[in-house]
């Protein structure tokens, strides 16, 4: 028989806090703390010690734990979804979470200097690329710490995907052209979202798209490229299949009558007539000469009668075609 267990205190040393926790509370940080580093670290050690935990007895607490792990990260990463967060616990919105740029964000963290800085600039202008892609490029940091610079300039949460894991229950539901092309995969799923990593945020058509075929709201999570192309090789390789995708809900409408097609004008049936007819002389025509030089053995061996005998049956062609393939073509 498996023991009860108590996975906030058993596993989280948790020991004075009644569920339901607050993210905070989960990943054991002050509240209201806006360090990025300090919230991933936090999740990071609390996420790899639950998994110990995921092939045992307890592997359904193990996942939950998980599930509830990730959505506070990826919660208190978000610098709006963060805002809206913390108003609910009764923090007042200052204006004092100012969004830096990822410059600045490497700048502070020393990540890199101003001279390697300068240098990713002239690198992006020379080759049109973003500064992020430069420094990517250029080696100047690892880049799991680029993109999370990345990340937080621009607000959205950054996942490494051997901690998150990929939905699979998602992956045959994901067009493959559509995960190689943007490279993208589902990681998570709630009753109203879908989360798609990626190193750069879904474009709205991709969006929508994946929002008609799920029937969820779709939001973007970063990662880095190297994990996102390990990824999708592993869960798309070139011969993959979509399935199905899910039938779109019902409409209180009646369905509309579909349009008959408009029958051809005047001008249409001369102009089809005429495409007919000079793709008939040029078929016979080029059909005619390969023949005669096929029985003659070469070109250099035709004659002009040859010439004019593939005219007459190129001209003769044409005619037949001009009377009869407008009435097979209906």
């Amino acid at each position: 028989m498996v023991k009860e267990i108590d996975v906030y205190r058993d596993w989280l040393g948790i020991q004075d806090a009644t569920p339901p926790l607050n993210h905070y509370q989960l990943l054991r940080l002050k509240k209201f703390d806006d360090n990025v580093a300090t919230i991933r670290s936090h999740y990071r050690k609390m996420n790899a010690h639950v998994r110990k935990f995921a092939a045992g007895d307890y592997a359904a607490q193990s996942q939950t734990l998980l599930n509830e792990l990730a959505k506070a990260m990826l919660c208190l990463t978000d610098v709006q979804r963060k805002r809206e967060y913390d108003a609910t616990l009764g923090r007042t919105d200052d204006g004092g979470l100012r969004r830096r740029s990822f410059e600045e964000i490497l700048l502070a963290n020393r990540v890199i200097d101003q001279a390697q800085l300068a240098k990713a600039r002239s690198y992006a202008k020379a080759v049109g690329l973003e500064v992020r892609d430069a420094v990517l490029q250029q080696k100047m940091a690892a880049p799991d710490v680029v993109m999370l610079a990345y990340a937080e300039s621009i607000g959205l949460p950054y996942v490494e995907l051997e901690d998150m894991g990929v939905a699979e229950e998602l992956v045959p539901l994901i067009p493959p052209h559509t995960a190689r092309q943007h490279s993208c995969v589902p990681v998570m799923a709630d009753e109203t979202q879908v989360l798609m990593a990626s190193p750069n945020p879904l474009v709205p058509d991709v969006e929508e798209d994946l929002r008609l075929r799920l029937g969820k709201t779709i939001r973007t999570v970063l990662c880095t490229p190297a994990g996102i192309n390990a990824v999708v090789a592993k869960y798309y390789p070139p011969d993959a299949v979509a399935a199905a995708p899910a039938p779109a809900q019902k409409s209180s409408q009646p369905a509309k009558p579909k349009a008959a097609s408009k029958p051809k004008t005047s001008e249409e049936q001369q102009k089809q007539r005429l495409m007919i007819t000079i793709l008939a002389f040029n078929m016979a025509v080029i059909l005619t000469v390969l023949a005669l030089m096929f029985l003659k053995g070469g070109l250099s061996r035709m004659s002009m009668s040859d010439a004019i005998i593939a005219a007459v049956l190129g001209t003769i062609t044409a005619v037949v075609a001009f009377f009869v393939g407008p009435k097979l073509s209906q």
